[in-house]
């Protein structure tokens, strides 16, 4: 009997691990949004490697949180709305960072959480075109377009959705 009580042992202290290094990929992850929302702010760029880095720690808290289970509907969601957005991104809308950083944003919320995403990329969205309007973030004009760097607005986004819990680990 002492046998099986070690495994079960073993077992739940290796699912303890893997809970908790889940939550220090969402502190990394945390501090690299961070890092793009300020970047795309100052300079107007996002760069590929901080979007492929974002990418790969999706799939890596998807495996360590239990929820791989659900990454195939993860990929296919993200699929589709980086099809939707390939449309404002043809009119102007988006730039290419921007579209290609959404996209790994939904990979990480999957379809269980993007609406909360959206709710606040709205908001945050919002806040940040007023504060343009009240001038106390300068909003450039480009071949008379204004142009907003969403990157900001994107990277507290999810970072509201960690936030939530609505992507908690499942173990």
């Amino acid at each position: 009997m002492s046998v099986v009580s070690d495994l079960i042992s073993h077992f739940s202290n290796l699912q303890a691990l893997l809970r908790d290094l889940s939550y220090l990929v969402l502190m990394i992850t945390v501090g690299l949004l961070v890092y793009v929302g300020i970047a795309d702010f100052r300079t107007y760029r996002i760069r590929n490697k901080t979007v492929l880095l974002l990418g790969a720690l999706a799939i890596l808290y998807a495996f360590l949180s239990g929820r791989w289970v659900w990454l195939h509907w993860d990929f296919a969601f993200a699929g589709a709305m980086f099809a939707i957005q390939l449309i404002a991104y043809s009119r102007g809308a988006l730039g290419g960072g921007d579209v290609k950083l959404l996209t790994v944003s939904f990979l990480w919320t999957g379809i269980d959480c993007a609406l909360v995403f959206a709710i606040g990329l709205l908001v945050f969205s919002l806040i940040h075109i007023f504060a343009g309007k009240l001038r106390i973030i300068s909003l450039p004009q480009q071949n008379g377009r204004t142009r907003m760097a969403y990157a900001p607005s994107i990277s507290a986004a999810l970072i509201v959705v960690f936030l939530s819990g609505c992507l908690a680990p499942i173990r």
